[in-house]
């Protein structure tokens, strides 16, 4: 445990320095829809919580699959997340009520460590800020069966090892007859995690390699 929160402090510190952003995005890039020159004036904003949490002394990352519902993200693999409301005030509150509402981790047990690099997603012109957040413990939590079929608790060392990366031929449920051929990453159920929240977990992966580099681990 020791171990994991010399990590995360080093985390917090190195989330509030220039982020590799879009290159580190792009290691895991696969999108249906080409990604335009600047994010449009119409893109909707949106906010999704990457929650880490110690469990047999290894740090896991909460995901979850939506529910097959034919939205443009139907069926995905995902992190927490949604709209940003005007009650919100900010964006890091969007994301910890969004993981409230579809998995139930409440928001007072959440330490935001800081936040990745914002990515828009064309297929349903969203441009999503990602935040990380931590838990000292695995969270109980109480799924919107409406939005969420289930979670996956991944151990990181597991998730972020090479032999994961794959590439994967995928589409859109609103754009179904469009396949393209994209990175991911491969569980060993078969589950892929593709297109935002894999380019989210590239950009975290290359910043945990710094912290696995300078031998602080």
């Amino acid at each position: 445990m020791k171990e994991i929160s010399v990590l995360i402090e080093w985390l917090r510190q190195r989330l509030g320095e220039p982020l590799p952003g879009l290159r580190a995005q792009e290691l895991m890039m696969g999108r249906v829809i080409p990604l335009p020159r600047t994010v449009p004036d119409n893109a909707r904003l949106s906010a999704v919580l990457c929650l880490l949490y110690p469990e047999n002394d290894e740090l896991h990352m909460l995901l979850m699959k939506r529910m097959e519902d034919r939205t443009a993200h139907s069926g995905q693999v995902s992190f927490p997340g949604g709209r940003f409301e005007a009650g919100d005030g900010d964006m890091q509150t969007t994301a910890l009520r969004e993981a409230h509402e579809e998995v139930g981790v409440h928001p007072a047990i959440v330490d935001v460590v800081g936040a990745l690099t914002p990515l828009y997603i064309p297929v349903s012109n969203f441009n999503v800020f990602p935040y990380v957040g931590f838990v000292n413990h695995r969270p109980d939590l109480n799924l919107n069966r409406h939005e969420v079929s289930h979670v996956i608790a991944a151990p990181l060392s597991d998730l972020l090892h090479d032999g994961r990366k794959t590439v994967a031929d995928v589409s859109s449920p609103i754009m179904p007859g469009l396949i393209r051929n994209v990175r991911a990453y491969r569980l060993d159920d078969g589950t892929i995690i593709w297109g935002a929240t894999a380019m989210i977990i590239s950009e975290l992966e290359t910043i945990l390699k710094e912290f696995a580099g300078n031998g602080t681990s």
